[in-house]
């Protein structure tokens, strides 16, 4: 049954890639008027920003997972943690699952094959940009146009979450007067080993980000043609992101249904799926030119996934991935 469950879990991104992929060109896209959208496109102008954005991305995780590593369990040099991270960039071309257990069975070797370094850097920055996405669609809502009640989209979701973090804190806290919530004392035992503190850099690490990320999306959907409102991109690129947790291959079919879903009142459905398209398209190659600078890393990780899958070896995932990962 195990071996069943972790097979389908590696066909499920196939299936659903293909489904969505099938529905959004096969369907119910106008591939004319899909190509027409581009005419008004500053393409140059679109990939120098797309490029600038999956990097700016990747060289940020990068850091943040290497010194979540080095401040709280061992003190490994960056520079190889950005060689894994790079060499795990190749394997996202073809698979985001396999680039992420590459990712973590490569830092679990740098450090020594301490289970602890890659729960650390899974967990930590997943949690605080989480948290900081959260703040991020809280703070635009009372601005959208309609306001909550003419976004209810946005009112919902932050409602949820809002409702998941106080829900888990309210657990945290049950279990520190004697009442038993399961897994509340594993989740106290690893909150307790980061000072509160230390965690600030990296809130604010994740501040500047998503600045960043709603001013190159905003530019970059400009020089395409379309221009969307910058507090409906603060407010619902966070949703965006967490549409991501859908298992596909590079976000493909995903990303497009979700753009033209969540900016609709902002273009044409066809130039919306089409920037969409062209974003992943340039993260594709970008991620492929970040693998091909670290090859041998990839080769060495590849090798690695596949004697784990042998000896039955699990690795951590994270709960959300970059969201530029494709």
């Amino acid at each position: 049954m195990g071996k069943l469950l972790k097979r389908w879990r590696h066909i499920l991104p196939w299936v659903i890639s293909f489904a969505l992929l099938a529905y959004v060109f096969g369907w119910a896209t106008d591939w004319q008027r899909l190509r027409g959208a581009t005419e008004n496109a500053n393409l140059p102008l679109f990939v120098a920003l797309a490029t600038a954005d999956r990097l700016a991305f990747f060289l940020v995780w990068t850091l943040l997972q290497a010194m979540v590593i080095r401040r709280f369990v061992s003190h490994v040099p960056i520079r190889d943690v950005i060689a894994v991270r790079g060499g795990s960039e190749l394997l996202r071309t073809v698979s985001n699952p396999l680039s992420d257990a590459a990712f973590f069975l490569g830092l679990g070797r740098l450090t020594g094959g301490r289970i602890d370094a890659v729960i650390a850097a899974a967990l930590v920055p997943t949690l605080c940009h989480i948290f900081v996405m959260l703040v991020q669609m809280t703070l635009a809502l009372p601005w959208l146009e309609g306001g909550p009640g003419g976004n209810v989209d946005v009112l919902v979701t932050t409602c949820v979450m809002w409702t998941l973090v106080f829900g888990g804190w309210i657990a945290l806290r049950l279990s520190t007067r004697g009442y038993y919530v399961p897994g509340a004392q594993s989740v106290r035992g690893w909150i307790d080993r980061f000072r509160r503190p230390e965690l600030r850099l990296f809130i604010w690490g994740f501040v500047g980000l998503t600045v960043f990320d709603v001013v190159i999306q905003g530019l970059a959907s400009r020089a395409f043609g379309v221009t969307i409102d910058w507090i409906a991109l603060t407010a619902r690129i966070p949703m965006l992101y967490l549409a991501m947790v859908i298992p596909t291959l590079g976000n493909f079919g995903t990303r497009e249904l979700a753009w033209a879903a969540l900016f609709s009142e902002f273009g044409d459905r066809d130039q919306l799926i089409a920037y969409a398209l062209a974003t992943n398209t340039i993260f594709l190659f970008a991620n492929l030119a970040l693998g091909l600078i670290f090859l041998a890393r990839a080769l060495d990780l590849l090798a690695a996934v596949r004697r784990a899958g042998r000896e039955g070896e699990g690795v951590p995932r994270p709960l959300i991935k970059d969201p530029t990962d494709v």
